[in-house]
């Protein structure tokens, strides 16, 4: 009976000690609030994929020691089994927190999961006389969607003359390389019949009946010879002699008388 009752006596003196130990360690940590919230221009608390979401953390050190705030950190869980889905980005920031003081600092993380409800739970992680601690900033649901697209987006319309430029080139390409090209023939060109120049006509102008630059000079010579005889003129072939003409002459004169 006395050994049992010595052995309860170690056993209850042993937790007592572990208790008492376990209350002092959790009396050493620093007592650090923090609080965590979407920006003003997310009011509804939406995470959106393919975007860079933020979250502010307002942390203060109420206790009497300073502390050096690590690192921030956080995952996606499930929202009804609490099974994890993934990790977020974790981030370091070796800030020195004075005590008693108010610190607000800025936490991104990136998204990429199907649109719907999950739970985010982000933490921070601060050390002080080289211990490390955890204190949850966030825990909650939140709601993941798509982004707004817009039909009048730069980088939208950018990618797409992108794309059509580059499509264009291979098009191009692949049509000079696989398209064989058909040579060109020079033919001899000849000229139409109504280009082919006419005869020229010389038609009767004027009151000579005719344009003399277009007959030779040896004819136009002639026909002025011609021209100047008076009509009734014999040609010298037809001329009389001197003494025949003077004979006459003189029996018309014994006639007369």
């Amino acid at each position: 009976m006395r050994l049992h009752f010595y052995f309860a006596s170690a056993l209850s003196l042993s937790a007592l000690l572990l208790s008492s130990s376990a209350s002092a360690q959790e009396s050493s940590e620093p007592q650090i609030l923090v609080q965590a919230s979407f920006p003003e221009s997310n009011p509804f608390g939406h995470v959106v994929n393919g975007e860079q979401n933020q979250l502010i953390l307002v942390v203060e050190n109420k206790s009497d020691k300073n502390v050096t705030l690590q690192t921030v950190a956080g995952s996606f869980h499930h929202p009804e089994t609490n099974a994890l889905v993934k990790n977020t980005t974790s981030l370091s920031y070796g800030l020195r927190l004075l005590e008693g003081s108010k610190l607000q600092i800025p936490y991104t993380f990136h998204s990429e999961y199907k649109p719907g409800d999950l739970r985010l739970n982000i933490w921070l992680e601060h050390s002080a006389d080289d211990e490390k601690y955890r204190v949850t900033a966030y825990d909650s649901i939140v709601t993941i969607v798509e982004p707004e697209s817009s039909f009048l987006d730069f980088k939208l319309i950018s990618t797409y003359l992108i794309v059509l430029a580059l499509l264009g080139g291979a098009s191009y390409f692949a049509y000079l390389t696989y398209v064989p090209q058909t040579k060109n023939k020079r033919r001899k060109t000849r000229a139409a019949p109504s280009e082919v120049s006419a005869p020229v006509t010389v038609t009767a102008t004027g009151s000579g009946g005719y344009q003399e630059e277009w007959i030779p000079e040896h004819h136009l010579k002639k026909t002025k010879v011609s021209k100047a005889k008076p009509a009734g003129v014999l040609s010298s072939g037809d001329e009389l002699s001197g003494g025949e003409v003077s004979g006459a002459e003189g029996k018309k004169r014994k006639a007369r008388k």
